[in-house]
């Protein structure tokens, strides 16, 4: 096993960019979104730096790039929920699990870990991606980006899962690809880990100071 597992009992793990590439579907549905409003769409690689801190700001950004202007408040929310029902149609069907995410969860289950999931997702859309790569039981806890009032980097949702397993803060680590997990994760007093493969707003994610980063999930085990 990997240095950063040494005395950890429970790792929790970021969802986009992280285990899966999601950018595909929400690129799609960003653009039927911005469709519905007579809005030009962006290229799928434009939204691949939006993404990470839920989807209303996603809309948020998506909407100040097509019109080149904050978006009112009313044109916002309207945006957001025509995103989450294109989303919502189909969530998964271009998303991906990036190379090395299965040994991982599957080596970490076999050795003992505790495994939960805490991404600024909705949580509507966490169980339709998990139950599409077969891994609906492969975390014991999963929080969405609207499970708490606080999300990433907030650390509030990191140590509500580490309060739920009654596992202390020293003993947890976090796996992300971005600056919000790293922040998140050492706000909480848990160990950071990264992966730099996944989308921190085009910034290279060494540069928030995890603990450590790997090129595959795989390294772990």
């Amino acid at each position: 096993m990997d240095p950063i597992l040494s005395n950890i009992r429970l790792v929790t793990f970021d969802l986009d960019g992280t285990l899966v590439d999601s950018v595909p579907d929400l690129a799609v549905a960003v653009a039927a979104a911005l469709t519905d409003l007579d809005l030009a769409p962006p290229e799928e690689a434009i939204v691949r730096d939006w993404v990470g801190n839920g989807s209303l700001t996603l809309m948020e950004r998506a909407l100040t790039f097509a019109l080149g202007t904050a978006p009112a408040k009313e044109q916002l929310d309207w945006a957001h929920r025509g995103f989450l029902t294109h989303y919502g149609r189909d969530p998964s069907s271009r998303t991906c699990l990036y190379p090395g995410v299965l040994a991982c969860l599957e080596g970490l289950r076999e050795r003992g870990f505790l495994l939960a999931l805490v991404t600024n997702k909705p949580f509507a859309f966490i169980a339709p991606i998990l139950e599409g790569f077969g891994l609906t039981d492969t975390f014991s806890l999963c929080l969405g980006g609207d499970s708490l009032p606080q999300k990433k980097p907030d650390p509030a949702p990191l140590l509500h899962v580490a309060a739920h397993f009654r596992v202390p803060p020293a003993r947890c680590l976090m796996v992300g690809d971005s600056r919000h997990d790293i922040a998140a994760g050492r706000a909480a007093g848990f160990r950071t880990l990264a992966v730099p493969y996944g989308y921190n707003h085009g910034e290279p994610v060494r540069a928030s100071g995890p603990d450590a980063v790997v090129d595959s999930l795989s390294q772990l085990v």
